[in-house]
């Protein structure tokens, strides 16, 4: 099961931090969180970086028992 790990808001549209999949691409992964946690969830995905194991990845990108799939999203801030 690839590891699916989200920050900031993609954590709070999703309730959680962590999730795993059985899928074999990047995209099957963010599909079915798309599917479990909702539009909310898909909303800050539409404008999230999504990195596979620490790296800038895309869809198509194989993913392995052991991978992880790191959502993303912008952060502001600011002074």
């Amino acid at each position: 099961m690839a590891v699916l790990r989200l920050f900031a808001s993609a954590r709070d549209a999703a309730g959680t931090r962590r999730d795993e999949f059985d899928a074999g691409t990047v995209g099957e992964v963010l599909d079915a969180a798309c599917e479990k946690y909702g539009p909310d969830f898909g909303a800050v995905l539409g404008v999230s970086r999504v990195w596979l194991n620490g790296s800038d990845t895309d869809r198509g990108a194989a993913v392995l028992e052991s991978d992880e799939v790191a959502v993303l999203p912008p952060v502001s801030g600011g002074a």
